[in-house]
């Protein structure tokens, strides 16, 4: 595994809620990653981590290859990936995004 793979699992595994994407949450630079960071907040997600994949080049791809999924923003809850901004659209709908983004007691 490489370095840029165990900095990206160490990252999901560490933080309950991880958002790769493109620019920061103040500051989103697409409208997908804009569409993920306000899907998370009307979800009532907490301590969101973010990682701006257009800072390192190693990571924007590296996110692609650990996930095997070929977009960015990419979604992490509790070590798992959800997906993309889509996917996460769909989820909002059904109520399943807030129940994913809910701590379980």
């Amino acid at each position: 595994m490489s370095d840029v793979q165990t900095w990206i699992k160490e990252t999901v595994t560490n933080n309950s809620v991880v958002l790769f994407m493109k620019g920061t949450a103040q500051f989103p630079q697409c409208g997908f990653s804009s569409k993920a960071i306000q899907l998370l907040k009307a979800n009532g997600a907490q301590n969101i981590a973010t990682i701006n994949v257009l800072d390192d080049p190693e990571v924007r791809q590296g996110i692609k290859d650990y996930s095997n999924w070929p977009t960015i923003p990419q979604l992490y809850v509790n070590g798992e990936f959800i997906g993309g901004s889509d996917i996460m659209d769909e989820m909002d709908k059904s109520g399943e995004l807030k129940a994913v983004l809910t701590p379980q007691s």
